[in-house]
C-alpha cells in the first residue's frame, strides 16, 4: 500500500481529484496519510478533514526563521512516513533537505507542457498568462519528479490542452485542470503505486501502454 502525503496551499482541487480517484479505485493500492498546507485558510485542509485524512498546517508566519521552518516541514512530512509526496499546488520552494530525504519520491503537477512556461516566477495564473501572451495554440500539464531545481525534474506524464481564441487566463486555467491536471496526476500516482514507473537519470519509463488522449 503506497502511503501518500499531499502538500497544497489553496483550494485543493487536485487534492480532491486524488481523493475521488482513490475512492473510486482509479488509484489503487494507495492511502492518503497526510495533507499538509502552509496556509491555515486553505480550503484543502477542510477537504482533507471531510475525507477523514489527517490535515496539518505549517505556516511560515509561525516560523519566521527559514531554516527552522524548513526543518519543521521536513519533520512533519517524515512523521507521516510517506512513500510518496505529491505537490498539488504547493506554493513553497521545497528545500534541498526534503528532496534529499525523499529521492525520486516527490512529484509535482505543473500547468504547462514543461519546458514551456515553467521555472522561477511561473505559478498559478502566471503560467496561463504566459501562454496567452506568447500566443500558443496548445498548452497542457506535466507531472514530474521533483529535484533541487525548479520544475526541472524528470517528466512522468504530460497531456496537451487546446487554447481557445476567446480564452483568458482563468478560463484556460480551468480547462487545463479539467482536461489534464485532474487526469494525469491521479494516473501518475496509480502507476507509481503499482510499481510501473522507472527512473534512470533524467529518463522515466512506464511499464504500461498509455493513450494519454484517452485519460
Amino acid at each position: 500500500m503506497l502511503r501518500v502525503a499531499v502538500c497544497v496551499s489553496g483550494g485543493g482541487t487536485n487534492l480532491q481529484a486524488i481523493i475521488d480517484a482513490v475512492t473510486s479505485g482509479k488509484i489503487s493500492n494507495t492511502e492518503i496519510v497526510q495533507v499538509l498546507s502552509n496556509n491555515p485558510g486553505a480550503y484543502a485542509l477542510k477537504r482533507a478533514r471531510q475525507a477523514n485524512i489527517p490535515a496539518v498546517c505549517v505556516s511560515r508566519a509561525d516560523h519566521p526563521d527559514k531554516e527552522e521552518y524548513n526543518q519543521i516541514l521536513l519533520e512533519t512530512l517524515q512523521s507521516a512516513k510517506p512513500d510518496l509526496i505529491v505537490l498539488a499546488g504547493f506554493l513553497v520552494v521545497i528545500p534541498a533537505a526534503i528532496v534529499r530525504a525523499f529521492p525520486n519520491r516527490i512529484i509535482n503537477i505543473h500547468p504547462s507542457l514543461i519546458p514551456s512556461f515553467c521555472g522561477s516566477g511561473y505559478y498559478g495564473l502566471k503560467v496561463h498568462e504566459g501562454a496567452l501572451n506568447r500566443g500558443v495554440q496548445v498548452t497542457g500539464a506535466t507531472v514530474h519528479f521533483v529535484d533541487e531545481g525548479t520544475d526541472s525534474g524528470p517528466i512522468i506524464l504530460q497531456k496537451p490542452v487546446a487554447v481557445h481564441a476567446d480564452d483568458d487566463a482563468k478560463s484556460l486555467q480551468l480547462r487545463v485542470m479539467e482536461e489534464a491536471e485532474w487526469k494525469i496526476l491521479p494516473k501518475a500516482i496509480d502507476l507509481i503505486a503499482n510499481d510501473k514507473v522507472r527512473v534512470k537519470g533524467r529518463r522515466v519509463t512506464i511499464d504500461e501502454k498509455l493513450d494519454i488522449f484517452a485519460l
